[in-house]
């Protein structure tokens, strides 16, 4: 078998567990020089621990392998510059950041907590921006010092952010805005010979189990599976990616395919006078398609 990524080194977040040690393990298989990144934290975001990180390392050498453990907060401007620094200092180089690390503290809106929201928000907006801020100022050093840069940022959206789903503003937003990171992110970084793209995953994981994944039958458990997310993970940090930029790509088990963003719909000219904005919106959304369903589908109810 051909290894996608031999040579290259890679930071994975919230590698510990679920679909990020996955992500570890296939770079690694591939060549990959892995960085494995995890605050050993509670799926809600509580506590540390250097196990869950350490563990995948010590699995990756086992194989043969190159890896080392990081345990920063990737939320924490100082913690996402430390991460970056020991790939740089281990490896001489970094050339992939996949920012996979998140939690969840699902509630309705109407019962939401200030400190839910921010922990959300923190963790995966901050935390995929912040290793992303570093990892592009040092690839565009690099790129003006004269050297020829082909590096990687894989960010990872989510169905409930770019499709919407009930009990999550919180992680949905997040993950919407992750989209969008990823979108403007890669018009930016272009110049310095940097990709930006992301996943939208679905699978089953300590994060999904009880939120009805848990009691799949056993055929629907192995569709949804973590290890289906890896291969496109692999496939954009290599090489051979070197072309796409810019997009979400909504993967599990069951599916590969791209996620289309916001483009204008119908439109009709501008009314100056509100009276008159009932039959026009009227007509506007007779002619609109419905938003998505979780499945990426045109909502039917």
């Amino acid at each position: 078998m051909s290894r996608l990524c031999e040579g290259r080194v890679c930071i994975v977040t919230g590698a510990g567990r679920g679909i990020g040690r996955e992500h570890a393990l296939m770079l690694a298989e591939h060549g990959a020089k892995v960085v494995v990144n995890d605050l050993g934290g509670s799926m809600s975001g509580e506590g540390a621990s250097s196990g869950p990180a350490q563990e995948v390392v010590e699995e990756i050498r086992a194989g043969g392998g190159e890896a080392v453990a990081n345990t920063d907060d990737v939320s924490d401007w100082d913690g996402a510059a430390r991460l970056v620094g020991q790939a740089i200092d281990e490896f001489g180089r970094l050339d992939v950041l996949v920012n996979n690390a998140g939690i969840l503290r699902d509630r309705m809106l109407v019962n939401m907590t200030e400190a839910e929201w921010d922990a959300v928000i923190k963790v995966h907006l901050k935390g995929t921006a912040a290793p992303s801020h570093h990892a592009a100022a040092y690839w565009r050093d690099r790129s003006k010092a004269g050297e020829d840069v082909d590096a990687r940022i894989i960010n990872t959206s989510s169905p409930s952010g770019i499709y919407g789903n009930p009990g999550q503003t919180n992680y949905g937003a997040a993950k919407a805005g992750i989209a969008a990171f990823t979108v403007i992110a890669s018009m930016e970084l272009a110049r310095y010979g940097v990709t930006v793209n992301a996943i939208a995953p679905a699978a089953l994981t300590r994060m999904t189990e009880n939120l009805g994944m848990g009691q799949a039958p056993e055929e629907v458990r192995q569709q949804m599976a973590p290890r289906w997310i890896a291969p496109i993970v692999t496939w954009l940090a290599s090489g051979e990616s070197r072309q796409v930029t810019g997009r979400v790509f909504d993967v599990s088990g069951r599916r590969l395919g791209v996620a289309e963003g916001w483009h204008i719909g119908p439109s009709e000219t501008p009314v100056d006078d509100p009276t008159r904005m009932g039959p026009v919106v009227a007509d506007l959304l007779a002619r609109a398609r419905p938003n998505a369903d979780m499945a990426g589908n045109d909502r039917t109810d």
